[in-house]
């Protein structure tokens, strides 16, 4: 599924990196929880979450996630965005919950990792 479709679908704000929406993800994986998402087996992946902080960042550049999408309106810092920027990840925020995120983009076909 392309990240325009995602961002669509979700009615997401773009904070950064709109020039890669073309980009496919394959499947998308939701979690608070940074120890987790170390653990799945990534490849083209949308990481869904309510952590707004650098750390969040730092977990998907070491994974080499495309995508990150911040759930229940939270907001990214001017930190966060330029390391987004830098590093080729899109990073959109959501104001619903994770939940009905996951259910959304499930319903229409984005693979869950597990």
């Amino acid at each position: 599924m392309k990240l325009s479709e995602i961002s669509e679908l979700l009615h997401t704000s773009v904070l950064c990196n709109k020039d890669l929406l073309s980009t496919e993800v394959e499947n998308g994986f939701a979690s608070d929880l940074l120890s987790d998402v170390l653990t799945i087996p990534v490849h083209n992946t949308l990481l869904i979450t309510g952590l707004s902080n650098i750390q969040v960042l730092r977990t998907a550049e070491i994974l080499d996630i495309r995508a990150i999408i911040l759930v229940r309106n939270k907001q990214a810092s001017d930190e966060m965005i330029e390391m987004a920027q830098r590093c080729g990840i899109v990073l959109m925020t959501y104001s619903g919950s994770m939940f009905k995120a996951c259910g959304i983009l499930y319903s229409n076909g984005l693979k869950p990792v597990y």
